[in-house]
């Protein structure tokens, strides 16, 4: 409920303004803002996850966790709230899931701060770590010696944690076994040694936040242009050339055709007497347009070898101001006057041979190819990027299990969206897509996740409203055009779904916590046709009374399938919890809207007022 939500946004704020000043600078609240700190590491040589598994935030955990915050905060009437909040199930999550921060109507607001006191004594452990590491190897400031110093990297989101070290595997081994000690003595918390065996960085791939991490080449993340582009690219150079070399000659005509039709007329008006005779004056335009010409003109003029070379001969062959006897006879003012002119003249018009110019700009290019390809190998051989990928394997099962591809791959209509409005079968559609771009926008492989939402998603509401319609595909895309326009009420084209040239022009977005496609793709609300509308919308602080009813369709209670069950579930895809499936709900247009769009969730939602439909 709403009052619940609010206390506990309250005693959220009262928390952080107690512990986050004292909190490890690596314990991330924003899973973008740790992926941009992965990203930075450089010299990666192993890495391990902290794998806990499945296990509930037992009363032994709250014991400990109680009493961290009792230490900090003297207030026993809110040390019993707290604890009256886990007795009553109002804060209730598991360690080693995958249901946290991410937009679930069973998350709690408090479970991101009492996450990060309770993990604390592990991020203190990290932070001795690293700082014994950072003393026994100090960076050699000597900038002709290329050194690479051991470093221990850690990055924590909630439960999950993640260490980078670029030293031996030994010293990795060895800050496991302190970490993994901490966890399983201090916090007693159930830990998969094997699940946190370390890993090679550079032959072997690390899953963590969703994301799939490895050290490789600077090469690989940014490639040389290959031979073909090349090419492509010195065709598309001549192509430009020829094209404005057409426009520059027709530019031309135009002002010759121009000129001689003044010159035709005012030869005519002479010839006849007349005079001429302006009631506004262009000089200042004319001028100012005929020197623009002008000065094009001359810049082209003397880009060409020959012109050059025919002026500068005829202003210096046959000179006799060069002859000495004739200088000795001449003031000294003439004959500077002569040499600065001769001197001007060799500046602009001395012209140089074709092939020499030809040979230096090629003997240019081959040196600075030699330097990037020298530059490219030393940096390879040397340096290692941390490059991150989305789990593109994990995004197309996902794709299949919820219904938008077939067995082959292929899109395919869902058949419960068919009564839906069309607009909000495209919100719907919309919201997953845009969950998925936000989320993945920094991947390497951003560009697979674009194909999966430009074809798969899009073509696939294509053949939902044209099978809600009874029409075909190429009738539907005529329709609402590759853009998927859809007319609201007044008659006014709206964009819901990221068009083709949007998601195309899409990179990384710099975002700092954006949520996963988690909530959006495994709900689907159906719109039901009851006449009754006079109940309240149950968005928080939402008034209003114009509602439709809407009935919440789970994924796994469609499917049938145990999300737990990783064999015929998505790894990694929560799931919202079964006991709201069919559950009804009353929401105005805006909210529902939102809902649809994936820009409010379930949190947003007062659940405790769902409506009972037969």
């Amino acid at each position: 409920s709403l009052p619940l939500r609010l206390a506990m946004l309250s005693a959220a704020s009262a928390l952080d303004a107690v512990f986050a000043p004292r909190a490890a600078t690596f314990a991330y609240r924003a899973r973008h803002a740790a992926i941009r700190y992965l990203r930075s590491i450089a010299n990666a040589t192993w890495f391990f996850r902290v794998a806990i598994p499945r296990q509930p935030f037992a009363p032994r955990h709250v014991r400990r966790l109680l009493d961290a915050i009792s230490g900090k905060v003297d207030d026993p009437g809110f040390m019993d709230y707290l604890r009256e909040l886990f007795l009553s199930d109002a804060v209730a999550f598991e360690l080693g899931g995958s249901e946290l921060c991410r937009g679930l109507p069973q998350e709690s607001e408090l479970t991101s701060t009492l996450l990060n006191i309770f993990f604390d004594p592990v991020d203190r452990e990290v932070m001795a770590i690293r700082e014994e590491v950072h003393k026994k190897n100090p960076r050699v400031k000597d900038d002709s010696v290329r050194h690479t110093p051991v470093r221990v990297y850690a990055v924590r989101y909630l439960d999950e944690t993640m260490v980078v070290t670029s030293g031996s595997k030994m010293l990795t081994l060895e800050v496991r076994d302190r970490i993994l000690s901490v966890l399983e003595r201090g916090l007693e918390v159930k830990v998969d040694r094997f699940g946190s065996s370390v890993h090679s960085a550079v032959s072997e791939k690390m899953e963590f936040l969703g994301m799939e991490f490895q050290a490789v080449p600077p090469s690989v993340l940014h490639p040389p242009m290959s031979e073909k582009a090349k090419r492509a690219r010195k065709m598309y150079l001549k192509r430009k050339a020829a094209e404005a070399q057409e426009l520059k000659n027709a530019r031309e005509t135009r002002r010759k055709k121009l000129g001689l039709k003044i010159l035709n007329h005012l030869f005519k008006k002479v010839r006849r007497g007349h005079e001429f005779e302006f009631a506004f004056r262009i000089e200042d335009e004319v001028r100012q347009e005929f020197k623009g010409w002008a000065e094009e003109t001359v810049v082209e003029y003397f880009k060409s070898q020959e012109h050059r070379r025919h002026w500068h001969r005829l202003f210096t062959s046959g000179d006799f101001l060069s002859l000495n006897r004739v200088r000795d006879q001449l003031p000294t003012a003439l004959v500077d006057s002569y040499d600065h002119l001769q001197e001007t003249l060799d500046k602009f018009l001395m012209p140089r041979r074709g092939h020499d110019i030809t040979e230096d700009e090629e003997m240019l290019a081959e040196e600075e190819d030699e330097r990037q390809y020298e530059k490219r190998i030393v940096e390879d051989l040397t340096e290692l990027k941390m490059r991150v990928n989305a789990p593109i394997e994990l995004v197309r099962k996902a794709v299949k299990l919820a219904g938008f591809t077939n067995s082959m791959g292929r899109p395919r209509p869902i058949k419960l969206l068919i009564c839906l409005d069309d607009a909000d079968i495209i919100k719907w559609y919309a919201g997953v897509g845009r969950r998925w771009l936000d989320f993945f926008c920094c991947c390497r492989n951003f560009k697979m996740i674009k194909i999966v939402v430009s074809y798969h998603l899009r073509f696939s509401c294509f053949l939902t409203l044209a099978e809600k319609h009874e029409c075909t595909k190429r009738q539907a895309i005529s329709h609402y055009t590759k853009d998927l326009k859809v007319t609201n009420e007044n008659g006014v084209p709206e964009v819901y779904f990221p068009t083709e040239k949007e998601i195309k022009m899409m990179g990384d977005k710099n975002l700092s916590d954006p949520k996963p496609v988690d909530g959006a793709l495994t709900m689907i609300l159906v719109r039901l046709a009851v006449d009754d509308t006079s109940l309240p919308c149950l968005a928080h602080f939402c008034a209003g009374t114009d509602t439709a009813l809407y009935r919440i369709r789970l994924l796994q209670n469609r499917l049938n399938v145990d999300p737990l069950n990783e064999k015929k579930w998505v790894q990694g895809l929560s799931a919202i919890h079964e006991s709201l499936n069919k559950k009804c709900l009353p929401l105005c247009s805006i909210h529902a809207s939102d809902l649809l769009l994936g820009k409010i969730t379930l949190r947003d939602i007062d659940c405790t007022q769902f409506v009972d439909v037969v």
